[in-house]
């Protein structure tokens, strides 16, 4: 999964894999693990709403201050003034893994069958471009369409225009997606 949405002291948080945040100050020490509630869980598709047994684990980095917020009053004509101040007390998280496995393991080769190991392996049947998106596609923004576009081939620009006018529909995706097919064919 690629984000989730969790609940932590009350708020709730889009997080990704790696990712740091403040959160208001928990009661576990530094360096526990703890499992937030998961709201909702998405980047594969459409979201999950209901994502059952997926769990989310986060390490406790330690506790930090917020910054400092300065509080004036004045009245006038009277000279009163009173300053104050306030910090808040925060926790520092790191998002250790969404679904189960941490993003950094690695997953174990399964073992070959005798029968697999002799019987002779099909190629697979190959074709003059790729179909498939670029790697992370779904993640980029509009801007990182338009500069990452001149270096995709002509399968990867219509699997991308594809996915755009079936799921995105982003009007800059889909201009930049055009223009870089139009630039090609031309060079070709």
């Amino acid at each position: 999964m690629t984000y989730a949405i969790i609940k932590v002291a009350g708020k709730q948080y889009r997080v990704r894999e790696g990712e740091r945040l403040l959160v208001d100050r928990l009661a576990q020490d530094d360096g526990a693990t703890i499992s937030p509630t998961v709201l909702l869980v998405g980047g594969d598709g459409a979201p999950v709403l209901d994502p059952g047994d997926l769990k989310v684990t986060a390490k406790v980095l330690g506790r930090v201050k917020g910054p400092k917020i300065r509080i004036g009053k004045y009245k006038k004509r009277t000279g009163y003034r009173k300053h104050t101040g306030f910090r808040a007390s925060l926790t520092q998280i790191q998002i250790e893994s969404i679904g189960g496995k941490p993003a950094h393991a690695v997953a174990k080769p399964k073992a070959e069958t005798a029968e697999e190991s002799t019987a002779p392996k099909e190629a697979p049947p190959v074709t003059e471009m790729p179909t498939t998106l670029p790697v992370g596609y779904a993640d980029l923004t509009v801007a990182a369409i338009k500069a990452a576009v001149a270096g995709w081939g002509a399968g990867e620009l219509e699997a991308a225009l594809a996915f755009e006018q079936e799921h995105g529909k982003r009007k800059g995706a889909i201009a930049a997606l055009e223009s870089a097919r139009a630039a090609q064919g031309g060079e070709s």
